[in-house]
């Protein structure tokens, strides 16, 4: 509130992970926002919001406060256990009393109620002096009460149980419960952000530098620039991303895609940093470095999605800015109303501490920021990356599912599987000039051309004016021909006329599900050429994932009917949305949109930027480019299309821990106020009862760390080959 209140400042803070993001308007400065958040008592560091947990290790501070926490709670177990049981064997058998056993308890309560309550009263003083009040308000003011009056009944000589009660028991009780339940708190937290430090904790500290004599030096990972040469030798972390430019290695991206199996990179394959080298020895050039990183963009987003506020969390924070005010309010007015109805001053006492200490906030400020952080850090290492907590609601909405074909449902690794010439030209014709043509291209088909025409004839020749079409095709001129290779619409357009054998070829092979295209020379048709390309071998069971989701499930693809027909029959698709350009994919998605249809889309996220940023719910696989990132809500590192399933299930379990944790903090102050007002909760039970609302709240976000266990999705375990598979290991 202190920050937002400064013009020119937006600020976002989490309870949960103890970071404020804040944006500075141009007219304020850092010192000043350190300066006003200092004026509310807290103490901020700053950090870089380019940077980030990067080189996090433990956090000092919060090991330290686990440390002291620890400490204190042994002092006070240790010396509560006595009080307690002589404060009860002195109410049950009064003739045991002793000359001066009220000291003994006086004794063994001070260092509770001084030392080891000290955190609270700290933080009371604290926010006193800057006129608020917190959680450790309520807490301070019920300890203190309780001491207070136990050391005026010693002082009146009236201290004893028949007449006056003593309250040293309930007040190093209530200090012991809630130091034990913010010591378990913090324990909880510090495990909660375990996954996202883990995964921080892969990325190289130093690099193997090559200066441009060819001679080697280990430097600091922060030293590197763009287009730095590096040596990645075998069991080590690739430093940063870059490109192989000599060598060949098989390469660990489980830090990044949680798929453990190692991928043979060779020259010219792009690698990630943080990833590790099994075997093999490369050299690699540098593309980007620090914070521009797949893993520094990764961590960011969980970071940011961490930092999201539900709206329903908004209320509850509205809430809690009045919240101990009117429990301050409300301890008054219990204690006032038990005397006005002529009961003792004891038991009004009673009622009212009970009040105090019964209250907790802390269940509604954690209810969002701790599930969001486990459910991120579990996500994380999955290789799920939520944008943000809009992501999260869209999930609980969509009905249907939008998965485009090619790199999603398939492979995308395309081959060519034959070519026929048609009408005076020759089979190596076609090959040659159309192979020459695809050089130029980036599309996977293009690729796919060129590489079996230049593995066939040998070097091809060069291409001039050469023009892709989007979702077309291309053309050029190779050896003085004038050449396209697209879709047939492309052929028309230009005004060439296809036959009846180049249609004829044409369709037989689309009926096998062969994605063709079609070679023009000089205006006239030259021949037809078929591409294949695989189904994803999880495709059929991703799609089933989908179904038990209660989804609807499309497949959207520029292919012909066809050919993408075949393809949904394979993996159980129902509806299928062919002949679609890129520009026309975002318009097929507002279609369903306007059917009432709420629609996540799925795809590879660099050629369905569009259609992923118009979908509810945008889910990039396979995928950590800058495109993937700014299309998309929801980015899948690892290339497998069941992530994606998990990826909705595990939102919509993380929206439902948000909602079970709010419902309790909510439902347990409306309930637990009243109670202990009306005098039915001794102040020792309601110490206890605040201290299980917190842990509840932590307790309840932590169990998303299980996510998956039970469930179907994404459970699959690999068998090895020539095991012997049965009925039930198919059915695991």
């Amino acid at each position: 509130r202190r920050l937002n209140k400064i013009d020119g400042v937006e600020a976002v803070v989490n309870y949960a992970t103890e970071r404020a993001s804040v944006t500075l308007g141009p007219s304020v400065s850092l010192d000043d926002v350190l300066a006003s958040v200092s004026a509310a008592g807290y103490i901020a560091n700053p950090t870089d919001a380019g940077d980030s947990r990067l080189d996090a290790g433990p956090d000092v501070d919060a090991v330290a406060n686990l440390r002291s926490l620890k400490r204190r709670l042994f002092v006070a177990v240790a010396l509560f256990m006595p009080l307690c049981d002589g404060s009860l064997y002195f109410s049950l058998f009064p003739t045991v009393r002793f000359a001066g056993w009220e000291l003994v308890m006086l004794v063994l309560a001070l260092p509770v109620v001084t030392w080891a309550a000290w955190p609270f009263y700290r933080a009371a003083l604290n926010a006193a002096r800057h006129r608020t009040t917190t959680m450790d308000t309520l807490v301070s003011i019920g300890i203190l009460s309780a001491t207070a009056w136990s050391v005026y009944s010693m002082i009146s000589a009236t201290g004893t149980y028949g007449q006056v009660a003593l309250y040293f028991d309930v007040a190093v009780g209530v200090t012991t419960f809630l130091l034990a339940g913010r010591y378990f708190e913090a324990r909880a937290k510090q495990r909660a952000s375990d996954a996202l430090r883990d995964i921080a904790a892969v990325a190289a500290k130093d690099a193997c530098l090559v200066d441009p004599r060819g001679n080697e030096h280990r430097v600091p990972v922060s030293v590197l620039r763009v287009n730095d040469r590096f040596v990645v030798r075998s069991g080590e972390t690739i430093p940063t991303d870059g490109v192989i430019v000599n060598g060949s290695a098989e390469v660990d991206l489980s830090a990044m895609t949680g798929e453990s199996v190692p991928v043979h990179l060779e020259n010219g394959a792009a690698v990630v940093g943080g990833t590790r080298v099994v075997s093999g020895y490369f050299t690699g050039e540098a593309s980007r470095v620090g914070g521009e990183t797949q893993l520094a963009q990764m961590l960011r987003l969980v970071e940011d999605a961490q930092n999201q506020k539900a709206s329903v969390q908004r209320l509850a924070d509205r809430i809690s800015t009045v919240f101990v005010p009117f429990v301050l309010l409300a301890s008054a007015v219990t204690l006032a109303a038990w005397l006005l109805s002529g009961a003792t001053f004891v038991v009004g006492l009673n009622a009212a501490m009970s009040v105090l200490i019964i209250a907790c906030p802390c269940a509604l400020g954690l209810a969002t920021p701790t599930a969001m952080m486990v459910a991120s850090g579990r996500a994380a290492s999955m290789g799920i990356f939520f944008k943000d907590y809009e992501a999260l609601e869209a999930s609980k909405r969509i009905d249907t599912i939008v998965l485009d074909k090619t790199g999603t449902v398939t492979s995308g690794r395309m081959r060519l599987v034959a070519c026929e010439a048609v009408g005076t030209g020759s089979r190596a014709s076609v090959l040659r000039l159309g192979g020459a043509l695809e050089k130029g291209s980036e599309h996977s088909v293009g690729a796919a051309f060129a590489d079996h025409a230049e593995h066939e004839l040998g070097p091809l020749p060069g291409c001039d004016h050469f023009q892709a079409v989007p979702g077309l095709g291309v053309t050029g001129v190779v050896e003085g021909h004038r050449v396209l290779v697209g879709r047939e619409r492309l052929l028309i357009d230009s005004d060439v006329a296809l036959g009846a054998d180049a249609r004829m070829v044409a369709a037989r092979w689309e009926e096998g599900g062969r994605t063709v295209v079609f070679v023009a020379v000089d205006g006239e048709a030259a021949g037809v050429v078929a591409f294949g390309d695989r189904v994803r071998p999880e495709a059929a069971q991703a799609v089933a994932d989908f179904k038990i989701l209660g989804l609807r499930c499309v497949l959207l693809t520029g292919d012909n009917q066809a050919t993408a027909q075949t393809v949904a029959n394979e993996v159980g698709i129902d509806e299928v949305i062919a002949d679609a350009l890129p520009s026309d994919k975002a318009d097929r998605i507002v279609s369903l949109q306007r059917e009432g249809q709420v629609v996540a889309m799925v795809g590879d996220g660099i050629n369905d930027a569009p259609a992923l940023a118009t979908a509810d719910l945008g889910l990039a696989i396979g995928s950590g480019t800058d495109a993937a990132i700014s299309a998309s809500a929801v980015v899948i590192m690892r290339d497998n299309l069941r992530v994606a399933g998990a990826a909705v299930a595990l939102s919509r379990k993380t929206l439902r821990t948000i909602h079970q944790n709010l419902w309790w903090a909510f439902g347990y102050n409306i309930a637990a106020i009243p109670i202990a007002a009306l005098g039915f909760l001794n102040p020792l039970v309601s110490g206890a009862a605040m201290a299980m609302s917190s842990a509840f709240v932590v307790w309840n976000s932590l169990r998303l760390r299980n996510f998956p266990r039970g469930r179907r999705l994404t459970r699959v375990r690999a068998i090895p080959r020539g095991e012997a598979v049965s009925d039930r290991k198919l059915t695991a």
